[in-house]
């Protein structure tokens, strides 16, 4: 049973981090009507940012305190995020406002490659260390319950809270907030947001800078656990059958579906692996999205599509 738990609990925490993937593309669909493939590049993009920043910070203002070089490197990575939103909106987006949604996500596609070579460019393409001070040493719990009690992640469990809290204030700004309901009827109609006085240029700095900030927080977070390298942008793959099965509209979902997915996948390695063979981790998130297409299309929580002619 110990080791059930063990297994359940690392689920939890891997789902977590995936769902903070997945919550950039669902905050920027439910926004804009864009399915953002480039997520995966900012999420990168961000990390490297913080990560150089984070170095050359103290040596640009000579000073040795590690908490406020990264408090300043993750300042500065948060505006370079906006500058990014700001660039995608003025270069790209304002010219195919009301465009077909495959011309938009070519768009992304090309924003993706895009901040891949910028980040190599200007941050460059060697392995980076983020230290933001979360405790790597794993802990023992619950030792007068189960013999020898549970071991689980420090780590894990600092970065499942963080993302817990940002997700919670996403889902008040998108529901108790007028600039949150602006965002969502822009998505619905570009131009009737537009009739109404809503100013579409405006709103989509704004997601495109939330989508930014949310890219940055799970950089930052996979970065202190596997290091800044350019194999972190396949992190967002894993996150496309998160926002498949939760649904592209929900915030809830796109949370829970990287819970379930992380909690299947843990669970079916362990338990299914000496039968079906190795690797099903690998692909165990694809298949299951896939069926959860073939039975609901829109997702478990995403909004039904009705076509009425």
């Amino acid at each position: 049973m110990g080791f059930f738990l063990e297994t359940l609990f690392g689920g939890l925490m891997a789902g977590m981090l995936y769902a903070l993937v997945a919550l950039g593309f669902v905050l920027i669909f439910k926004a804009s009507g864009v399915f953002n493939f480039a997520q995966g590049a900012m999420v990168l993009f961000a990390a490297l940012a913080m990560a150089r920043f984070a170095e050359w910070i103290p040596q640009w203002l000579g000073f040795n305190s590690a908490l406020l070089a990264n408090l300043l490197a993750f300042i500065a990575a948060a505006l370079c995020m906006v500058v990014v939103a700001w660039l995608v909106e003025r270069l790209a987006l304002r010219r195919l406002v009301n465009q077909e949604g495959i011309t938009l996500l070519m768009a992304t596609l090309g924003i993706a490659n895009i901040l891949d070579s910028a980040g190599q460019l200007l941050f460059g393409s060697a392995t980076y260390k983020i230290d933001i001070g979360m405790p790597k040493d794993p802990m023992i719990v619950l030792e007068n319950v189960f013999q020898g009690g549970l071991l689980l992640s420090k780590e894990d469990l600092y970065a499942a809270v963080l993302a817990a809290a940002l997700v919670t204030m996403l889902t008040l700004f998108f529901q108790k907030t007028a600039t949150g309901r602006a965002l969502r009827a822009v998505a619905d109609d570009h131009q009737a947001a537009q009739s109404i006085g809503i100013p579409l240029a405006r709103i989509w700095v704004i997601v495109w800078s939330i989508g930014g900030f949310v890219a940055l927080v799970a950089g930052v977070i996979w970065g202190s656990k596997l290091g800044v390298q350019y194999s972190i942008s396949l992190v967002a793959l894993k996150a496309f059958p998160v926002v498949i099965l939760g649904g592209l509209t929900s915030v809830p979902g796109a949370i829970l579906g990287g819970l379930i997915i992380g909690v299947g996948e843990k669970l079916s390695e362990i338990y299914l692996g000496p039968y079906l063979g190795g690797g099903i981790e690998n692909w165990f998130a694809y298949v299951l999205a896939l069926a959860v297409l073939l039975v609901r299309p829109q997702g478990l929580f995403g909004d039904k599509i009705i076509d009425r002619v």
